[in-house]
């Protein structure tokens, strides 16, 4: 099992260049990828209180596996692949459901939602089968504040709470674990690169340019920041009225929230979790999406969102708190088509055999973080150009070929 040193901004000697274009098109480097760094990273699957009780269940569909999270009779929350030990079935359908006992479509085998075998029809017919030992596969779990997380496989990377431990005291005040869904989750197709996602969601730059709603709502005041496994982005709202109604509104009639602090009731703070994760806090409520790769060129984006319920909001406030909360969706929903323009045309530019590398500006450490970490995990990412095909089967490349 390999352990991973936290990476540090002079351990990259490419550290001014992008990830080359290659990387985001290529499969066989597509098929090295998902082996080294999505199966090995947690993802995120629902809140606690989504599975609040026994045998209520949600999955995370990706890289070919299926992945049941499930509340237990004992009020444990345990993960299982959704495969049968019989005839490899898939268990369960759809993101959520409620089953105290999981029995397969197929041939009835039944499971308990501790993932013990607990059933078997014509039990008698199978003389070496030992209920015991054919459980359903357990999958790695980690609750972090209220949330649900899993990995397929463990890399001697960290834990999600110590990812986000340089900001878990800046998080505390949202109450993360009191919070409740306000919507199912929602899965929507992008014909790009999952990497392509991330780093359009950490780039900076492109904020002044891009997003003219952004720019009248936090004036100059965006910021981004990058700490070994999470990148940190910021806008504080600003008090002059915007001429668009919705962030006019928004920026009106956002109410206080008590539990919070002064300096975060008008501020929108954004953070990336290594590898393709994010949260999204707002004084009105909290969101979260994840980009799953889906192949070389392909993802889908995975959402939901989260509010306190009604009882931390005083009775006051409560009908003012949903109008700012369409508003923010309001809001968001245009600063996503225009980040969904964006990384759609950077793809097709990015296929292009005119383009390898580009720089990275010295201010942009939160894609210097990724990049970074990507070629420490895969040394031929150092390569500007593809090698030859077959070189996932030979000796690193990356170690004989100039990155030139």
């Amino acid at each position: 099992m390999a352990t991973h040193a936290i990476p540090t901004p002079e351990s990259d000697p490419d550290a001014d260049w992008s990830l080359p274009g290659w990387l985001y098109t290529d499969p066989e480097y597509q098929a090295v990828e998902m082996e080294r760094v999505i199966r090995p990273s947690w993802q995120i699957v629902c809140h606690v209180s989504d599975i609040a009780r026994p045998g209520d269940f949600h999955t995370l569909d990706y890289l070919r596996e299926s992945v049941i999270a499930i509340g237990g009779t004992d009020g444990e929350v345990r993960a299982f692949a959704n495969v049968c030990r019989h005839r490899a079935m898939r268990l369960v359908e759809g993101p959520s459901g409620c089953a105290r006992k999981i029995v397969c479509p197929y041939h009835a085998w039944t499971y308990d939602s501790d993932g013990r075998l607990s059933g078997v029809p014509f039990k008698s017919d199978y003389p070496s089968l030992r209920l015991e030992d054919n459980g359903l596969a357990p999958v790695e779990v980690e609750l972090w504040r209220g949330f649900v997380f899993v990995r397929l496989e463990d890399d001697g990377g960290p834990s999600v709470a110590a990812m986000m431990a340089p900001y878990d005291a800046e998080i505390a005040p949202y109450r993360f674990e009191e919070m409740r869904c306000l919507s199912p989750v929602r899965e929507r197709p992008r014909a790009v690169n999952w990497k392509n996602v991330g780093d359009n969601y950490s780039d900076n730059l492109h904020i002044p340019v891009a997003h003219d709603g952004l720019t009248r709502l936090f004036g100059k005041s965006y910021a981004i920041e990058a700490q070994p496994w999470v990148d940190r982005m910021s806008g504080e709202i600003v008090d002059r009225p915007s001429d668009n109604p919705w962030e006019r509104f928004y920026q009106t009639h956002l109410p206080r929230v008590d539990h919070l602090p002064d300096a975060n009731q008008r501020r929108w703070l954004y953070y990336k979790l290594w590898p393709n994760m994010a949260f999204d806090l707002y004084a009105d409520q909290v969101d979260f999406m994840q980009w799953l790769p889906t192949s070389p060129t392909t993802c889908v984006l995975r959402e939901m969102a989260f509010a306190l319920p009604d009882a931390f909001i005083p009775e006051g406030r409560r009908r003012e708190m949903k109008l700012v909360r369409y508003a923010n969706w309001r809001i968001n929903r245009v600063v996503n088509a225009e980040d969904t323009w964006l990384i759609e045309r950077v793809q097709q530019g990015i296929a292009s055999r005119s383009y390898e590398v580009g720089p990275i500006g010295a201010s942009e450490v939160c894609l210097r973080s990724f990049a970074r970490k990507i070629r420490e995990r895969i040394p031929e990412a150092r390569l500007h150009r593809a090698p030859a095909p077959g070189w996932s089967r030979r000796p690193c490349a990356a170690a004989n070929t100039p990155s030139s």
